[in-house]
């Protein structure tokens, strides 16, 4: 089991690449955060994140494909693929902190 982490600038960035990802390979998505700076006025884009979870072959593979994807949108400095290898059981609980969550099939959830 692995998680797999994705952070670039812009949301349907973000869509996009996980689209590609979750057809290359046989990953789940656990949820989506966006960060904002508290300053509103502040040029700083949207930067969002996604994490998705399957065996380390998969997210492996997903990551790869997730990241060809983003860099059509951000340039390397922006796009950030992390994975974590059979991780920790508090790690994963963490990860499972989001705003988005994918926790029951066909019904998304928000956190505010």
């Amino acid at each position: 089991m692995a998680i797999g982490f994705l952070e670039c600038a812009g949301y349907g960035a973000v869509l996009y690449a996980m689209d590609k990802a979750c057809k290359a390979a046989n990953v789940r998505i656990i949820g989506i955060d966006t960060i904002n700076p508290k300053d509103a006025t502040a040029f700083i884009p949207l930067t969002v994140q996604v994490k998705f979870e399957g065996g380390i072959d998969d997210v492996k593979e997903a990551c790869e494909a997730a990241k060809r994807a983003a860099l059509k949108f951000n340039s390397p400095e922006e796009v950030l693929v992390e994975m974590i290898e059979k991780p920790y059981e508090g790690t994963k609980a963490l990860s499972h902190i989001t705003k988005v969550s994918f926790e029951e099939e066909n019904i998304i959830n928000f956190r505010r």
